[in-house]
């Protein structure tokens, strides 16, 4: 099982397609979601600006190339469901906010070392960063 995170906490998985690998996509308009790995090359990205929902693995937390992706993504004008999957732990849940995602999906042992106060007390990610320490 897997818990979703959110600025509201925790949930549960409301997604009811599926999810195909972004090698298997036939097409950007799909009713499918994009499964894409950290490793993905920034020029395989043009095509998925109309996919419902892409998800972004993190293998681990040390591996920040999922961040990039989701930036990169919105920057190309993406406007879909952008998800988080792996190993994202609650101090990085800002950071997966600010570059784009709109969740998080975790496993239940991560959920259980890491419960949903922790998520939350990082669920103001607008208000909580340097510029805005910075101003004031």
């Amino acid at each position: 099982m897997s818990v979703i995170v959110n600025d509201t906490g925790f949930s549960i998985d409301d997604w009811t397609g599926s999810f195909i690998s972004h090698a298997d996509a036939a097409a950007n308009d799909c009713d499918y979601a994009i499964d894409l790995p950290s490793d993905t090359a920034p020029d395989a990205l043009t095509g998925l600006t109309n996919a419902p929902m892409i998800r972004i693995d993190f293998p681990s937390s040390a591996d920040g190339r999922g961040f990039t992706l989701a930036a990169m993504l919105r920057r190309a004008g993406y406007k879909g469901r952008l998800r988080a999957r792996g190993h994202v732990l609650a101090d990085q849940y800002a950071m997966a906010r600010r570059s784009g995602f709109d969740e998080v999906e975790i496993d239940d042992a991560l959920a259980t070392r890491q419960p949903e106060d922790q998520w939350l007390a990082r669920a103001d990610w607008q208000n909580h960063n340097y510029q805005a320490r910075l101003r004031g």
